[in-house]
Parts: C-alpha cells; sequence; structure tokens
C-alpha cells in the first residue's frame, strides 16, 4: 500500500488523531484521513465531528496496493469504541496484514496498539506501548510491553495514550524523514 493513510472509525479519541496528523502535516508528511463510516464524517469519543479527506470506498478506489515498503504508513488512532470499530472492520484489517507482511510501517496509540496491531502475526519479542489496562493481550502474544510513551521497534509504531500523541507524532517523522526533521518539526512548536 503506498503512502500514508490515518484511519478514522467513530468514537476515536480526538487528541490522539488530530495532533498526531497535525505533526506528520508539519514534517512534510501527505496523511491522508480515511473514514471507514461510508461518510467523510466521523464523530470522536467525545462528540467532536471531523471530516476526513475521503471515505474508505474512495480509499480502496485510489490506493496503489502493490509495491510496499517500510517508508508506506496506516496509522491506527486510539479511542474506544474507536479502536473497536477499526478492528471490525475485517477488509480494513486485512490490508494492514498484507501491508505489514510486504514490509509496511503500522503505527498505533492507545488503545490501537492492542486492538488492531494485536492482530497481527508473529509479534513475539517486539517491543510495544499502549493504554494502561490493555497490555494484556499484547503480553499474551509475546510483545515486550513497555510504559514509556512512544516506542519504534521496527516498522511499528506505538504510542500509550493521548498525552503522548505530538510525541507519537514526531516518532512518525523521525521514522519517515529522519531525527533532525522530527527535531525541526518539535522545535517550530515550542518543544
Amino acid at each position: 500500500m503506498k503512502g500514508v493513510y490515518m484511519f478514522f472509525a467513530d468514537g476515536f479519541e480526538e487528541t490522539e488523531a488530530l495532533a498526531t496528523a497535525d505533526v506528520m502535516r508539519r514534517g512534510g508528511i501527505d496523511v491522508k484521513k480515511v473514514s471507514i463510516t461510508g461518510s467523510l464524517g466521523v464523530s470522536s469519543s467525545h462528540g467532536v465531528h471531523v471530516l476526513a479527506d475521503m471515505t474508505f470506498g474512495e480509499f480502496k478506489n485510489s490506493v496503489v496496493l502493490e509495491g510496499t515498503t517500510p517508508q508506506d504508513v496506516m496509522v491506527f488512532p486510539g479511542g474506544l469504541p474507536g479502536s473497536d470499530n477499526l478492528a471490525a472492520c475485517k477488509e480494513l484489517m486485512d490490508m494492514m496484514l498484507k501491508h505489514y507482511e510486504e514490509g509496511g510501517c503500522v503505527a498505533a496509540i492507545c488503545a490501537a496498539p492492542s486492538v488492531v496491531l494485536g492482530l497481527l502475526p508473529d509479534l513475539k519479542g517486539k517491543k510495544m506501548t499502549c493504554y494502561d489496562g490493555f497490555e494484556p493481550a499484547l503480553i499474551e502474544k509475546g510483545v515486550e510491553y513497555t510504559k514509556e510513551g512512544v516506542v519504534t521497534d521496527g516498522n511499528i509504531i506505538t504510542g500509550r495514550g493521548a498525552g503522548h500523541a505530538v510525541s507519537f507524532g514526531l516518532a512518525i517523522v523521525a521514522y519517515l524523514k529522519g531525527q533532525e526533521a522530527a527535531d525541526q518539526v518539535a522545535h517550530s512548536i515550542m518543544l
């Protein structure tokens, strides 16, 4: 899957999604927001309404599925029931599995590392973080769980929760553009 996409389902956590997308765009990453609801409008877990860039149908009609590289990223914000709604979208999860198996990067924050990325095979020995209380499912799969705010392990980037959303976005910028680019974005927002 070529490109960088963030997937939105009703019940997403708005800080984790919007702060992350903002930081990526500041870093020169053309992240596209994809609604899986069937319309461009998506409601957050706190009642904030957001318009995505494209529907899941538009995404499927426009995405290039061949030639996935580590520079191609699928981003999953957390929140409930948003993470559950993402995981329940079988077609999206099948795409994520194929994307990951072909070497693409997956990034998730809050509940999504457990609920969404927990569906990936071969997580044994991977270092990951997630929202407190969601770690048992990861540990059961052999993940080396940590309470760090953000963790990058190969082509998996995870964040602990909304308080780490900016750092999560910066980790994606560092992964795609290098640490210097991430540092420039951090400096520009007074970090």
